[in-house]
């Protein structure tokens, strides 16, 4: 499964990684605005960590991920439990789908 996260602590960025590597997620991390953003991709699930980012680059990640992403979480906390119960969600409804096909 591919992630995308945008807008966390630049200081975390490898502990994100390595907690995605955990759930067997491949993970791209975009902490500010840049034009790398524009190369994104299309994840199977989007996550914003709303308190450590702007309004316009909430916008732009949305706008870029129109008709590519379907599964967007939003958390207002940027903390290690936060992306660890979003990856238990997702993950678990990924693996689930898994298991009944």
């Amino acid at each position: 499964m591919s992630v995308v996260i945008v807008g966390e602590n630049e200081c975390m960025v490898r502990e994100y990684k390595d907690l995605c590597r955990e759930y067997r997620c491949k993970a791209k991390i975009y902490p500010k605005m840049g034009g790398c953003m524009k190369n994104i991709g299309s994840p199977d699930l989007l996550i914003l960590f709303t308190s450590t980012v702007s309004h316009k680059m909430v916008r732009s990640a949305l706008c870029d991920m129109k008709g590519k992403c379907t599964k967007i979480a939003r958390s207002h906390s940027s903390s290690m439990a936060a992306l660890r119960g979003i990856l238990d969600e997702y993950c678990a409804e990924v693996n689930n789908l898994c298991l009944r096909n």
